[in-house]
């Protein structure tokens, strides 16, 4: 990180010019433990997507089955998330980690199920620890799996109606904010609606004896009780990923929330994260002012998917490629700016 610091104060610009891009590279160099660090392409997109019992106290009007409506959307390449995925160049894979219904094998999709979506969190614990070991292990193999194919930067996607209830819940757990402060309109519910999704990401909180925060609480607890396994398999992705000293870009909300898991689990793992974007859900953050993460694109998206991580790819690229291929003052014989006197060498 030193030796990415000093290059970047060599290179052909006024120093600190590129702003967040700087620390951007510095990160990576770390991440990889050499500078310049590997370009973070090809990139490839992986979109858990699962099912949740909380869907039942109504916190969406979005039936339950449009989840595995999506996937087969995703496959067949006609979502959002495929389009920006095209535009950069970047793989899109859908992990099926926990949808309701049933799904026919298709090209792009790994069906890694743990079980047909989640319990009900304001009834007791979303997963039993169990499925949530298995969650967040899945999440690691597709980490590595993703990187034994070739890719050098992954992305977070999500798919999930009512995720965003249970992405309320974990971050008011672990950043110990009240739910009225982190719980969004998510697909854009009205007031009523709103102000029930509130009462039942309290209800479960209070429940498993999280409405003041997770306190000392084994994460992985936590996110047995309120996560959803697309937030468990996210968590081991961004573990996994570190693990193999390759960079995550982190979507929305979904993917702030289940990476206040993985640094929860291991603080060590936030030093491969950059925030693609920041999300117009509330929650969001207050997940990225916990993690003290920096958003690179800031548009009031709330899709998920991984478009707004998407969007930021260039940006995470563009970051790395300038330690790569811009020339320092002295290669260039480019004059640079004159140091400024030493007060202590001026006569009085």
């Amino acid at each position: 990180m030193d030796e990415a610091r000093d290059l970047q104060g060599r290179l052909t610009k006024p120093p600190g010019s590129l702003g967040v891009l700087e620390e951007v590279s510095v990160r990576l160099a770390g991440l990889a433990g050499r500078c310049p660090p590997p370009l973070p392409e090809p990139a490839a997109v992986a979109v858990f997507a699962a099912d949740h019992g909380v869907h039942a106290q109504g916190v969406t009007p979005w039936p339950q089955e449009v989840t595995a409506q999506m996937v087969a959307n995703f496959v067949a390449g006609g979502a959002v998330v495929n389009a920006f995925a095209k535009q950069v160049g970047a793989r899109v894979t859908v992990v099926d980690i926990g949808v309701a219904a049933p799904l026919e094998p298709a090209p792009g999709l790994l069906s890694r199920k743990i079980a047909p979506g989640t319990a009900d969190m304001t009834a007791g614990p979303a997963m039993t620890a169990d499925e949530a070991r298995r969650a967040v292990a899945t999440g690691i193999e597709v980490a590595r799996e993703l990187a034994g194919r070739g890719a050098r930067c992954l992305i977070t996607g999500d798919m999930g109606i009512a995720n965003t209830t249970a992405s309320a819940a974990l971050i008011a757990a672990f950043t110990g904010l009240p739910p009225e402060r982190v719980t969004g309109r998510g697909t854009g519910i009205d007031d009523a609606t709103h102000a029930r999704k509130v009462e039942v990401v309290r209800t479960a909180l209070a429940r498993h004896g999280l409405l003041d925060g997770a306190g000392s609480r084994d994460p992985m607890d936590v996110l047995a009780a309120v996560g959803g396994f697309e937030h468990a398999g996210i968590a081991g992705f961004v573990l996994g990923a570190a693990a193999l000293g390759v960079p995550v870009v982190l979507d929305g909300v979904i993917a702030g929330s289940a990476a206040l898991a993985a640094a929860a689990l291991s603080p060590d793992a936030l030093a491969g994260c950059v925030a693609g974007h920041r999300s117009a859900e509330p929650g969001h953050s207050a997940a990225l002012d916990h993690l003290g993460l920096r958003p690179l694109v800031d548009l009031e998206l709330r899709l998920g998917e991984g478009t707004g991580a998407l969007l930021a790819l260039p940006l995470v690229q563009g970051a790395v490629r300038v330690l790569h291929e811009v020339a320092t003052f002295d290669s260039a014989g480019v004059t640079e700016k004159e140091a400024a006197p030493r007060n202590d060498l001026i006569s009085e």
